[in-house]
Order: structure tokens, then C-alpha cells, then sequence
């Protein structure tokens, strides 16, 4: 097949069509973000992800990243997250069982609470960090915005990471030694570095090397993104109580002209990403800068074996410190797990 558009989940017999021995398999990695779902018909969950898991990367921990997933349908509409929580840790407890192979998944998550609730999350927080187990250390908010229609916007309006009210939930985040992941576009970055400057006491993660976006109105102009991007990004990086995730990046932009028969290799991965995920080193350093899968959502483009192959040919000129905080160093201290890299 051509392609795997319009399909509802991942094509397994397309991305087989690539294979590739694993590089540097013995590094440690902790995959700081995938997520677990059943939707529009496709399964993700703790079988499949442990597939992913065994094809020859030495993965010992993953981080689950809330995607909506398994809310309760019924009570109070705050607490339907909880669902969330609850299956992730429900997810867990297979894991740990053994049957799914050595890694430790889902062994943290972050969740989702309404952050614009202000003071009045802390409640919220103390039920997730219950339902959990102990394994709930932050919360996700997206607050994806652009003026222009083409773009499909997930907060109800600009601004929404500043406002007031999630300030004041920011507050409450950084009291109780959890974080916040961040997801927003990159004209939005500079919203992350007001927050981390009124919250220099809370972690903050920015997530998909913070989403530059390359298709409707920015079609085009690749160029005059990245430089609006790279200005904003290493202003954020100068602040030392924000980390980065690399991923979630195109691999193939719509006006690729080579043979879309076969998914990319790893080199061509590495190629597509670098600019990006390099400039994203050099402005964080590898010890607040992370990798991420985030499965199952890559996978419609390229295999797990495939992406972290293409994350270790992006770092093989870094030094062995270097890559024990690129793969997993700088993810364990931003969710506070208690994992051996040994």
C-alpha cells in the first residue's frame, strides 16, 4: 500500500515492511510518553504496547500520558478523569505482573484535572494521586490555540495557559511536588516561559519539541517556522525548570516525492528531525531534554524499533552521560521515578 491514511489505527503488515536490528541495544530508556486507548475501533493497551516494547530496545520504565482514555461515563463531570487514572493504574498492575516482559510500564502517569478550577484542584489531585497508587506525578494541560481557522484549535480560546485561574492551579501543582506537561503550539510558546517564570518551583514539561506547526496556513513555510520557533524555543530553554520532549515531529510532509510504498527507516527518520530535535538539545542540554514515542500515535508512521533507532542515531555523537540523560536520566528526575539504569 501507498500509504496508511485513513486507516483507523497503525498498519502492522506496512510497517513491517521495514526491519531493523536495534542500535546500542543495552542503553537504558525510559519512553516518557505513550498513551493506552481504545478508540474508533483500534486497541492500544498493555498486550500491544508490550509487542512495541520486545522488538529489541532495552526500555526498563514508560511514563503514560493522559489521552482521554476510559473515563467514567457517569458522576460528577470533574471527576470522570478519574477513569482515566484508574485504568492506567489497573494497566500497571499487568504490567508488574511479569507476563508482559521486564519493563516497567505505566510504572508513573500524568492525568488530566481542569486546571482552570484554581486552588480549588487540589481535592481533584489528592483523589488521582489515591486512584493511582502513588503513580500519578503531574497533570497534561493542552491549551493548542491559533487564530487562524485552518488551524484546529484545543483550548476554547487564546491565552488559556496564562490565565489567572491556572496560575493559581499552578500553585497548587508545584506545593504538591507534581508537574505539568504542556501542549500548545509554537506561536504560544512564549506563554510557557511567563508561566515558568511565575512558577520557577514547578517542573514543566513541554511536550513534542513545542508542536511547531507546518500544515495549513504555515504550508509552505518551513523556514520562516523554524526561525520564529527557534527564537521562541531557546528562550524557553532558558529556563531551568522546563524540560522538552524530542518527538511527535512529520516524518513525510505532503509533498514527498519518494516511494510512500514502504514506511521510513530510522535514517530517514533521523533526518527529518534533526534541525528540530537538535536545536532543542542545545537550547535545554541533554539533562532536561527527553525522547519520547509517543505511541501509539507515531506508529501510523513508523515502527517502535524504527523511532528509537532514529532517536540513537540523532545522539551518536553525544557522550555516554550525554545519552543516559537523553534516553532516560532526564525523564526519571522530571517525573520522580525510582528507576535503575544499571
Amino acid at each position: 500500500m501507498a500509504s496508511n491514511t485513513g486507516q483507523i489505527g497503525p498498519d502492522d503488515e506496512w510497517l513491517a515492511g521495514v526491519e531493523e536490528a536495534p542500535l546500542a541495544p543495552d542503553l537504558a530508556i525510559i519512553d516518557p510518553h505513550h498513551h493506552l486507548w481504545l478508540r474508533n475501533g483500534y486497541t492500544y493497551l498493555m498486550p500491544e504496547l508490550s509487542v512495541d516494547l520486545a522488538t529489541g530496545h532495552n526500555v526498563v520504565a514508560t511514563v503514560f500520558a493522559e489521552c482521554h482514555s476510559m473515563y467514567r461515563q457517569d458522576g460528577p463531570e470533574e471527576e470522570r478523569s478519574l477513569g482515566e487514572t484508574e485504568f492506567v493504574r489497573g494497566q500497571a498492575a499487568m504490567s508488574a505482573g511479569g507476563q508482559f516482559g521486564p519493563t516497567k510500564a505505566c510504572d508513573v502517569m500524568f492525568g488530566n484535572v481542569d486546571m482552570t478550577s484554581g486552588a480549588g484542584v487540589e481535592a481533584l489531585l489528592e483523589k488521582h494521586i489515591d486512584a493511582s497508587g502513588g503513580r500519578f506525578t503531574g497533570v497534561r494541560y493542552s491549551t493548542g490555540w491559533d487564530a487562524n481557522d485552518g488551524i484546529h484549535n484545543v483550548a476554547p480560546s487564546a491565552g488559556m495557559l496564562i490565565d489567572e485561574r491556572v496560575g493559581q492551579a499552578a500553585a497548587v501543582l508545584s506545593r504538591m511536588n507534581l508537574s505539568l506537561d504542556s501542549w500548545l503550539y509554537h506561536p504560544q510558546l512564549d506563554e510557557v516561559s511567563a508561566l515558568a517564570d511565575a512558577h520557577p518551583d514547578l517542573t514543566i514539561i513541554l511536550n513534542h519539541v513545542g508542536s511547531p506547526i507546518l500544515g495549513g496556513p504555515y504550508r509552505g513555510k518551513r523556514d520562516e517556522v523554524f526561525a520564529d520557533w527557534r527564537t521562541r524555543i531557546k528562550s524557553v530553554g532558558e529556563r531551568q525548570n522546563v524540560f522538552v520532549k524530542l518527538g511527535a515531529m512529520p516524518i513525510r510532509m505532503p509533498g514527498f516525492e519518494g516511494d510512500r510504498s514502504l514506511p521510513p527507516g530510522s535514517e530517514e527518520v533521523a533526518a527529518a528531525w534533526a534541525p528540530w530535535m537538535e536545536t532543542c538539545i542545545e537550547a535545554f542540554g541533554p539533562s532536561r531534554s527527553m525522547f519520547e514515542s509517543n505511541f501509539p500515535v507515531q506508529k501510523r508512521w513508523c515502527s517502535y524499533q524504527v523511532c528509537w533507532n532514529a532517536f540513537k542515531r540523532l545522539a551518536a555523537g553525544a557522550s555516554a552521560s550525554e545519552k543516559r540523560d537523553l534516553f532516560a536520566g532526564a525523564a526519571a528526575r522530571a517525573y520522580r521515578m525510582d528507576v535503575s539504569l544499571d
